[in-house]
């Protein structure tokens, strides 16, 4: 019986594959396994200079950009193992054990390994897998299990599907996963050149320029700015408006130019005073319907939770938990819809479903497929409840704050695919006298699916001013009066809206896009805030969006571009090296322009935030226990006399005068000793512990 080590891609994975298989080690189909699992990425792409010849060291170590654009030739693409500080313990821990121990475990008579990590379009699950065999040294046979969510049935089905990818270079996932790994690795060139022209400009910032951080910092900046240079431009025309306030007005034409539009009331009066009372006539009803809005994926999921204060970190945080516990589907799917054996595995479900989030099932008449929504095509299938049921949606604030919000909204947009289509009356007329006049109205049926969920509601960029709200009678006359308008102000970039723009151009997917975002709000470094749905620009988001103007990086149609290329590489429609070559002509392109940009740094931000200097502590050395030492002479303000330091090298306590936090006096009483921040060794005074009361 062949023997096979199974690698998922984290342990949450291998305690699923554990339930699916029945046991961490076993027999499943017609061969013996035994589980293992990476933490995410193990290894990583070295520096710059620690991939060319010694010759060439010192030149890819500068950031000088007359050393650029690089010639991606001379990389031999290697990797180390990723080096990172625990934020819980604050060691900095490395990646080899997990190497080290995955090495040891694959000389146990294995005959194959089977890659066991996420199925993602971008390829990533399969580029993480195959730098831990590489870094293991792994010659054996290599296989493929392709799974589309962690459910027993659906890593069953995989284990029974699995397939060769022992010829790394002739799997599509992995050679897509590659592409992108190197083109965004050596698009920092242009991270140097944005950074190292804003320093010289006295900014300093790192200005971080990528595929898609580019294009979302400067649309959102263009906005802001158009919102700082918004004009109120007031307007003045005729309309008509019948005794129920339905409104009739002439269809805008295309252009600038509305003749009849007038700037001022006077002219505008002018005209009024050829209009008159008259009767509304061609009163026309037609019954007409809409089908329930497409599935969600992760973009349209964190816009319309962002509004209510959850970010896209935490969305995406909370999704991944609750994607784990396989009570949502597989969060970084392209899909907007579900495959027939998708839909058919949730239909058991939807009694229990509606109940948990209080929809009436007395609307879910409509259980057969919507050809709109389930397609034989796709793979994980569009965002949407998994199968383990949640008691209630507020027993999953446990993975994170917006767990219940996440739950509400997927199962309630799934569940109004099951509902009927919305039924209205679309109401029209005209006037006699002036049949150029119309007006339009939809007047409700059945409301049907929007008593469930309206999902294009939901992901509505902005609500549209309705003129014509009301339903009732028309007529039977209408009035002219005189309408005062103006140029609509800019709108506050959002979530919402910059989720809708990049959906619009068909930039990256629903998940990179919500990743992206969070990336670009984390830290100290971050470009962007966001703000219960509102997006602002840090000093590093306005000096990075400056300096990408006219860029080719920072440019939707291009980045669409770059996005396709990954795709044609995977299906072997393109080479490696003609992606990586993209990177070159970018880098060769924007330089110029990044260069000019910085110029106008100063003039559009004005003078360079002046940081202080950081004040350098003295610091003393002495012998310390038959060790020489080197620690610092100040400590909370206090600098310590030369007896103090004598006394403190002997290994006796030492009392003086000081002001804690919060400004209160008190004696501090102490001595020297070895002690640790961060992970990192220090000598130096240390406090000692409050006596207990």
């Amino acid at each position: 019986m062949t023997n096979y080590l199974i690698l998922t891609e984290k342990p949450s994975a291998a305690a699923n594959f554990t339930k699916a298989l029945g046991g961490k080690t076993g027999v499943f189909n017609d061969f013996t396994y035994k589980i293992a699992n990476l933490r995410g990425h193990v290894m990583t792409l070295k520096d710059p200079e620690a991939m060319v010849a010694e010759e060439l060291k010192k030149q890819y170590k500068s950031w000088l950009v007359k050393h650029l654009p690089w010639n991606l030739s001379d990389f031999s693409w290697a990797r180390t193992y990723i080096r990172q500080r625990n934020m819980r313990t604050g060691k900095v821990e490395s990646t080899k054990k997990i190497i080290d121990d995955l090495k040891k475990e694959s000389k146990s008579g294995y005959d194959a390994i089977v890659i066991a990590t996420d199925t993602d379009p971008s390829g990533e699950g399969e580029l993480l897998a195959w730098e831990a065999l590489d870094a293991i040294g792994w010659r054996g046979q290599v296989l493929r299990a392709n799974f589309m969510d962690e459910s027993v049935s659906g890593i069953q089905k995989a284990m029974y599907q699995l397939r060769d990818v022992s010829d790394k270079m002739a799997d599509g996932e992995y050679v897509k996963g590659e592409s992108r790994n190197r083109w965004d690795f050596a698009s920092m060139q242009l991270t140097r050149i944005a950074t190292t022209a804003a320093k010289k400009a006295g900014f300093k910032v790192v200005a971080r320029e990528g595929r898609l951080k580019s294009v979302i910092i400067w649309r959102i900046y263009q906005q802001l700015d158009a919102i700082k240079n918004y004009v109120k431009t007031p307007y003045f025309e005729v309309k008509f408006k019948d005794p129920a306030e339905h409104v009739f007005g002439r269809v805008t034409p295309q252009g600038d130019v509305i003749p009849w539009r007038f700037a001022t009331k006077e002219e505008a009066e002018i005209d009024f005073s050829q209009y008159h009372k008259t009767d509304v006539i061609n009163e026309k009803h037609q019954t007409r319907t809409q089908a329930p809005g497409k599935l969600l994926d992760l973009a349209g999921l964190a816009s319309i939770l962002a509004p209510r204060g959850f970010s896209s970190k935490e969305v995406l945080s909370t999704y991944q938990k609750m994607y784990e516990a396989q009570i949502v589907s597989y969060p970084r799917t392209e899909d907007k819809t579900v495959t027939p054996e998708q839909f058919n595995e949730l239909l058991p479900l939807i009694d229990q479903i509606a109940d948990v989030v209080g929809v009436d099932k007395m609307l879910l008449t409509h259980r057969s497929p919507r050809t709109t929504h389930v397609k034989p095509q796709g793979a994980h299938g569009a965002n949407r409840p998994g199968e383990n049921l949640p008691k209630t949606t507020q027993s999953l604030v446990k993975f994170g704050a917006s767990g219940p919000a996440i739950y509400d909204v997927l199962a309630k947009n799934y569940l109004a695919m099951l509902a009927e289509d919305y039924v209205y009356d679309h109401v029209t007329a005209n006037l006699k006298d002036y049949p150029e006049f119309k007006t339009a109205f939809n007047r409700p049926l059945k409301m049907n699916f929007k008593l469930v969920y309206d999902s294009q509601k939901a992901i509505k960029v902005e609500e549209e001013e309705d003129e014509n709200a009301t339903a009732s009678q028309l007529g039977p006359q209408a009035t002219p009066y005189l309408h005062e308008g103006a140029n609509p102000k800019p709108q506050t970039p959002t979530t919402k809206w910059i989720m809708a723009f990049l959906e619009k151009h068909h930039v990256g997917t629903g998940a990179t896009r919500v990743s992206t975002l969070s990336e670009m709000s984390r830290g100290i470094k971050a470009m962007l805030t966001e703000t219960r749905g509102k997006l602002g620009l840090t000093e590093t988001g306005q000096v990075s969006a400056i300096m990408v103007k006219d860029t080719w990086i920072a440019s939707p149609k291009i980045t669409k571009r770059l996005f396709e290329m990954m795709d044609q590489v995977g299906q072997f429609d393109m080479t490696m090296d003609q992606v990586l070559d993209s990177v070159t002509k970018v880098v060769e392109h924007d330089m110029p322009i990044m260069l000019d940009n910085a110029e106008q740094l100063e003039t559009l931000l004005g003078k360079p935030k002046q940081v202080p200097k950081k004040k350098v502590t003295e610091k003393m050395t002495g012998l310390f226990k038959g060790e020489e030492i080197t620690f610092a002479r100040e400590w909370s303000g206090h600098i310590f006399t030369d007896d103090e330091l004598t006394k403190m090298l002997n290994g006796a306590e030492i009392s003086f005068q000081s002001k804690s936090k919060r400004g209160k006096i008190y004696t501090a009483t102490g001595k020297l000793a070895k002690q640790t921040f961060k992970g990192s060794a220090f000598y130096g005074f240390k406090l000692n512990p409050k006596a207990k009361k």
